[in-house]
């Protein structure tokens, strides 16, 4: 495997600092991303009490579990067009300011629709966040792109594996969801700090990908045939992966009546999965995305099965959802995301990035919605055949079309 370590650079600017402050710059930014993953996953941890607090249906309380990622939609290709104009500094640290406030302004909701609204809100600053660490990973690291957006998703995975269980604990220890809440928007203006003061121009806005020689291929634009099928494949994942990630808690506590501290620390095995982000996307780097994408949508497949039929065991549920972690994230997500971005030529990289966080997030915000009504129309059992399984198979049959000797090397 090589090193996503970025060698020195043709540029003035990047051969202004050093490979390893470099290094140190980047964690501190993947530390913010790690932070806004964790705010992800909180309202579905604590779904279950605000559906008893509000009296919420159960499709009501899907919708709110995965509402942000409307933002996130709304936000991918405008990012992309911020980021021509305004430096990828300034758009990370507006991002983080909008969902940490927008995370905080949830625990002053009176109803449905102003919790809806702040949670929708805090997608529109995750999606900032995103194609800027994307872009970004893309451009310094461009001789290993996946895999260095692939290290994006670690962080995504720590975050996954932190926010169950310390927003377990917070429900714990004072007895309303509104605590975690709090905790987790203040922590979002520690990092603006953080980052205003560590990290350095010169490597936030390299252009490394653009100046390498060695980076050759892509399409000149996003109306490309794989680009077309990623998009379509992307919305298809979108439905699979949040109808999971948005109620897979309540379907734990619900159905099979786990505890809110035993459901929240089966949910975090999914974090521990995406640990293995990095390894996903050198897997990526080194086969071809028919491969890839096709034999992990139709493990998924079988893994939406396997949920609804392994009984009340906490041990099963946890490998599973370690399994789903690995697949659908550290493989699906990082690869997607990576493929987006070879599929078009460097130069428009952070629109590829762009098209992929709008792909994404355009059909997850339905996504808990529709598991829930599923749910309550046919049962969890169908529920995750349908959603989980079919559209795992759907979007396996398309990666069969996708030509990656149109791809960037």
């Amino acid at each position: 495997m090589k090193s996503i370590v970025a060698e020195p650079g043709s540029s003035a600017a990047d051969r202004a600092g050093s490979p390893s402050v470099a290094i140190v710059m980047y964690s501190v930014m993947l530390l913010s991303y790690a932070l806004m993953a964790a705010n992800r996953f909180l309202l579905p941890t604590m779904a279950t009490n605000v559906r008893q607090e509000f009296g919420f249906t159960l499709a009501q309380t899907g919708l709110l579990t995965t509402i942000f990622t409307v933002g996130l939609g709304l936000g991918g290709l405008p990012t992309g067009y911020l980021l021509s104009r305004f430096s990828r500094k300034t758009v990370l640290l507006c991002g983080i300011a909008i969902f940490s406030s927008a995370v905080a302004l949830t625990t002053r909701a009176t109803g449905f629709w102003t919790l809806l609204l702040c949670l929708a809100v805090m997608g529109i600053g995750m999606a900032m966040e995103a194609t800027v660490m994307f872009a970004l990973a893309a451009s310094y690291f461009y001789r290993s792109r996946a895999a260095a957006i692939g290290s994006v998703n670690f962080c995504y995975g720590l975050g996954g594996i932190a926010a169950p269980l310390v927003a377990s604990w917070l429900l714990k220890t004072y007895g309303n969801w509104r605590s975690p809440m709090v905790m987790f928007g203040l922590a979002g203006y520690v990092m603006i700090v953080l980052i205003a003061l560590v990290v350095r121009q010169w490597f936030s806005e390299t252009k490394r990908a653009t100046e390498a020689r060695a980076v050759a291929g892509g399409a000149p634009s996003l109306m490309n045939r794989n680009t077309i099928l990623l998009t379509i494949i992307s919305l298809i994942y979108g439905l699979v992966l949040y109808g999971f990630l948005g109620m897979y808690v309540t379907f734990l506590r619900e159905e099979l009546k786990f505890t809110a501290t035993t459901a929240g620390s089966v949910y975090s095995f999914f974090g521990a999965g995406a640990l293995l982000s990095i390894l996903g996307g050198w897997v990526g780097d080194k086969l071809s995305p028919k491969v890839v994408l096709t034999t992990a949508f139709l493990i998924t497949a079988l893994l939406g099965y396997a949920f609804v039929h392994a009984g009340d065991s906490v041990v099963l549920q946890r490998t599973l959802t370690f399994a789903y972690g690995v697949v659908g994230s550290a493989i699906l997500y990082v690869n997607l995301a990576g493929y987006h971005v070879k599929a078009v030529e460097s130069g428009l990289a952070s629109r590829g990035s762009g098209m992929f966080v709008t792909s994404l997030y355009a059909s997850s915000a339905a996504a808990g919605y529709l598991m829930g009504w599923f749910a309550n129309q046919i049962g969890w059992v169908a529920a995750f055949g349908v959603q989980i399984s079919l559209f795992s198979v759907v979007a396996a049959v398309l990666a069969l079309a996708l030509n990656p000797k149109e791809m960037a090397l």
